[in-house]
C-alpha cells in the first residue's frame, strides 16, 4: 500500500487523542442540558460525565504525563506530552466550569422545582440544621480520624478520589500545640448522600451531601481550637497497573500486589473548594507534586458525581425514559439448540433480550447431551447468572473451561474473586496468553447429537454483563455454522497454549489477521473506486485511532471512495480536510443507550461484507489483544445489521453530532423538510413495541 500522498505534518493528519476523549465529554453533558429529556435522566447524563472525567485523568490523562516523565514516543498527532498536557487541562478546566455552572443554575434549581431538594447548607432551615447535626454527632464523628499535621504527623497519604477537608486552625489543643492545619477524611463506609426525614424538612425528597455536613460541623472535632476555614478537596491518581507479565511467575498474585497500592499512585488531578486559601492550595499542590494547571477549583461539592445516587432514591417514572420490555422468544423453550440448528440467531440489545444467551447457557449446563462448554470473561458483574451457571455446569461433570481476563481495567479485583471461585467449583480457569488481552466474547458448547459431536457458538461485541447489556448497544451472533465453530474451538486452543498460529476459515483474529485484513478491504474498495466499480465503507466503533487504518482510509477517500463512520467516543482521523479527507464522513451518536457495538461494511462492488467485532479500530485492540472479527453469512441477517446498525444511524438527526475537521463536534439538526428522527428511538419502537 502506498504511502499517504500528502506533505502534510502529523499534527494535520490526526486530532489528538485525548483531546477527542474530553470532546465526547462534552456531548454526554448536552444530553444533560436537553430539556427534551426526563429530568432525573438529565442528573444521570451529568454524573456519568463527571464519572467519565475521573476515569480520564485516572487513565489518559495520567498516561500523558508518565510520557512527559519518561519520555515515551509521542503519539501520532505528533504533539509533545507537555504540550498535549497543557491543552487537556484548558480542555477539562471548561468542562469542569461547564458541568458546575449547569448544576449550580440549571439543574439543582430545576429538581428543586420537582420536588427534589439537594440542598446547600446556606438552604438549610433551623430544624434541618439541628438534625442533620444529631446525624453528624451519631453517625459520623464516631468514624472521623482527623489527623493534624506537625512534624509528628506529616501529611497523610491520601486515596485516590476519597472526599477530604483540609482545616485551618487557630488557638492551642490540649498538649499545648499550636493549631495549624489538619486534614479529615470522609469515611468509606458512609452514603455521600443523606436523606432528611419528610417529617424534618416536609419534603418526600430532600437531600444533602455527606460533604456538606462534614464541612458544616466539622469544628466538633477541634474543641477548644478555632476553626477558620474547611475546604473539600479530592485527588485523582494514576490508576493503570503496571505488572511485566514476563518477569512474574503468577500473574493472579502479581495483580493482587499492585491493586493494593493502585489507590496511591502518582496525583495527576486537585480538585478543591474554590473559596481555598492559594497558601493551603500551594501546600496540596507541593504535596501531590503537581503544577498549578493540575488544580481544578470547585465551586460546589468536589464528588458531584455522587449525586446519581438520587436517581436510585427517587421513584419518579415520569422524571425517567419511558420503561421498555426487550425481545423474548427467538429460542426454542424446549430446547435452544433447535433454533440455532435450524439457522443462526441475531441478537440486539438491549433491543433483543440478553436472557437468550443466559438461557442458551442454563439449559446446556444441565442438558446431559453437552460435554463441555468453553468461555471467555472479561466483564461479568456482581451475582452474575453466567458465573452461577458455568458452576452449575462443571457440578453436573461437564468440562468447563474459562478464559478470565484479569486485566480487565477496574475490574481486576472482581475477576481476581470469580476466578477463584470458578476454580473451586471445579472449573478450568486460564488468564489469556501473556502481554495480550483477552477482549474476544466467545462461548462454545460441545453437544452430543446422536452418533456425532456439533459445536454451538455465541459471539458478542459486548462483555457477558447483564447489566450492561440493558444499557449499551451490542450484537450478538448464535450459529452452529461449521466454519465457524471450527474457528472458535481452534481460538480457544491458541489461548491454552496447545496450538500454533492456526489459519481461520471465517474469523478474523487480533494481533494476527484483524489488521492486515483491515487494511486489504479497505485497499479493495479503493481499488474498485478507481476502475468505477461501487465502493462504499461504513464502520460503527467506539474510537478511532490507529494510524495504518486511518491513513488506509485517508488513501480510499482520494481514491473516491465514500467513507461513513459512526464513531462514538475518540476519533483520531480528521474528516473534510481537502485533497485528504472529502469523502469522509464521522458521526457520534449519545442517546439514552451508550453505543457499543461494533460493526464494519464494504460494499465491495455489490458483493457486500458484513462483520461483527469486539475489537475497535484501536492501536491495542487491533495489535495488543485477543479480539475476534466474525462475519454474518446469512443474507437476512446482514440487511437486519446494516438497517438497525448503519444505515439507521446514519439517518439520526436528533442524537448525532458530526465531526469537524479541526476536532469539533456540531450537533446534527433536522433540516427545514425533515422530521425528526432518533435511531434509538426507532429501534425501541420497532423491535420493542
Amino acid at each position: 500500500m502506498n504511502p499517504v500522498s500528502t506533505d502534510r505534518p502529523n499534527s494535520e493528519l490526526f486530532i489528538n487523542r485525548e483531546l477527542s476523549q474530553l470532546e465526547f465529554n462534552f456531548r454526554v453533558l448536552a444530553q444533560a442540558q436537553d430539556e427534551k429529556i426526563p429530568l432525573l435522566e438529565r442528573l444521570r447524563y451529568l454524573c456519568i460525565a463527571c464519572t467519565n472525567l475521573d476515569e480520564f485523568f485516572e487513565i489518559r490523562a495520567a498516561t500523558v504525563r508518565t510520557a512527559l516523565q519518561f519520555g515515551t514516543p509521542l503519539q501520532p498527532d505528533g504533539i509533545h506530552p507537555s504540550d498535549a498536557l497543557k491543552q487537556i487541562h484548558e480542555k477539562a478546566g471548561e468542562l469542569v466550569k461547564a458541568q458546575y455552572e449547569f448544576w449550580n443554575d440549571v439543574m439543582r434549581p430545576a429538581l428543586t422545582e420537582a420536588g427534589i431538594r439537594v440542598m446547600p447548607r446556606d438552604q438549610w432551615n433551623a430544624k434541618e440544621r439541628r438534625w442533620l447535626h444529631e446525624y453528624f454527632k451519631e453517625e459520623v464523628l464516631p468514624v472521623l480520624s482527623p489527623i493534624g499535621l506537625d512534624p509528628a504527623h506529616p501529611f497523610p497519604r491520601i486515596l485516590n478520589k476519597s472526599l477530604n477537608v483540609v482545616v485551618v486552625l487557630e488557638g492551642k489543643d490540649a498538649f499545648g500545640r499550636n493549631g495549624g492545619m489538619a486534614i479529615v477524611r470522609a469515611p468509606r463506609s458512609l452514603s455521600r448522600i443523606i436523606q432528611i426525614p419528610q417529617e424534618v424538612s416536609g419534603g418526600k425528597h430532600d437531600f444533602v451531601l455527606l460533604s456538606a455536613v462534614l464541612s458544616a460541623f466539622i469544628d466538633d472535632l477541634f474543641t477548644g481550637l478555632t476553626v477558620k476555614g474547611a475546604y473539600q478537596f479530592r485527588v485523582t491518581r494514576n490508576s493503570e497497573l503496571f505488572v511485566d507479565e514476563e518477569e512474574v511467575e503468577n500473574l493472579a498474585s502479581a495483580l493482587k500486589d499492585e491493586l493494593i497500592g493502585r489507590g496511591f499512585r502518582p496525583a495527576v488531578r486537585l480538585e478543591i473548594a474554590e473559596t481555598c486559601p492559594k497558601s493551603i492550595i500551594k501546600i496540596l499542590l507541593e504535596n501531590f507534586q503537581l503544577p498549578e494547571n493540575a488544580v481544578y477549583k470547585i465551586n460546589g461539592p468536589v464528588n458531584l458525581n455522587r449525586v446519581t445516587q438520587v436517581y436510585d432514591l427517587v421513584n419518579r417514572p415520569e422524571l425517567k425514559f419511558p420503561a421498555f420490555k426487550s425481545r423474548h422468544g427467538l429460542l426454542d423453550e424446549d430446547c435452544p439448540f433447535n433454533t440455532i440448528s435450524e439457522g443462526d440467531v441475531l441478537l440486539h440489545h438491549p433491543y433483543d433480550s440478553f436472557s437468550h444467551v443466559l438461557d442458551l447457557l442454563q439449559y446446556a449446563s444441565n442438558d446431559p447431551q453437552v460435554l463441555a462448554i468453553k468461555q471467555t470473561l472479561y466483564r461479568t458483574g456482581k451475582d452474575s447468572k453466567i458465573i452461577e451457571y458455568l458452576i452449575n455446569a462443571a457440578r453436573n461433570g461437564k468440562d468447563v473451561t474459562v478464559v478470565v481476563e484479569l486485566r480487565a481495567r477496574f475490574d481486576e479485583e472482581a475477576n481476581l474473586k470469580l476466578a477463584d471461585r470458578l476454580q473451586e467449583a471445579g472449573v478450568q480457569v486460564m488468564y489469556g496468553v501473556v502481554g495480550y488481552k483477552t477482549h474476544a466474547k466467545m462461548m462454545l458448547i460441545v453437544r452430543r447429537e446422536g452418533k456425532k459431536l456439533r459445536r454451538y457458538v455465541h459471539l458478542g461485541t459486548g462483555n457477558y454483563h447483564a447489566g450492561t447489556a440493558r444499557v449499551y448497544t451490542d450484537i450478538g451472533l448464535m450459529t452452529a455454522d461449521p466454519d465457524i465453530t471450527t474457528d472458535v474451538h481452534g481460538l480457544f486452543q491458541q489461548m491454552s497454549g496447545l496450538a500454533p498460529n492456526i489459519k481461520l476459515k471465517r474469523l478474523l483474529q487480533s494481533p494476527f489477521t484483524l489488521h492486515k485484513n483491515l487494511l486489504k478491504k479497505i485497499d479493495r474498495e479503493a481499488n474498485h473506486a478507481r476502475v468505477g466499480k461501487k465502493a462504499h465503507i461504513i464502520a460503527k466503533m467506539n474510537a478511532l485511532n490507529e494510524p495504518g487504518v486511518i491513513k488506509a482510509l485517508y488513501e480510499a477517500s482520494q481514491a473516491g471512495v465514500k467513507i461513513d463512520l459512526i464513531v462514538r467516543g475518540a476519533c483520531c482521523l480528521r474528516p473534510g480536510v481537502a485533497g485528504l479527507s472529502e469523502n469522509i464522513n464521522v458521526v457520534s451518536l449519545v442517546g439514552r443507550f451508550l453505543e457499543h457495538s461494533r460493526v464494519y461494511w464494504f460494499q465491495n462492488d455489490g458483493d457486500i461484507e458484513t462483520y461483527c467485532s469486539s475489537a475497535d479500530w484501536m492501536e491495542r485492540n487491533l495489535l495488543r489483544r485477543i479480539e475476534t472479527c466474525f462475519p454474518i453469512l446469512d443474507p437476512k441477517l446482514a440487511t437486519r445489521v446494516y438497517e438497525e446498525e448503519l444505515g439507521n444511524y446514519l439517518m439520526d438527526n436528533t442524537q448525532a453530532w458530526q465531526l469537524q475537521s479541526d476536532g469539533s463536534y456540531i450537533r446534527v439538526v433536522p433540516k427545514a423538510d425533515e422530521m425528526p428522527y432518533s435511531a434509538q428511538g426507532s429501534l425501541l419502537a420497532k423491535i420493542c413495541g
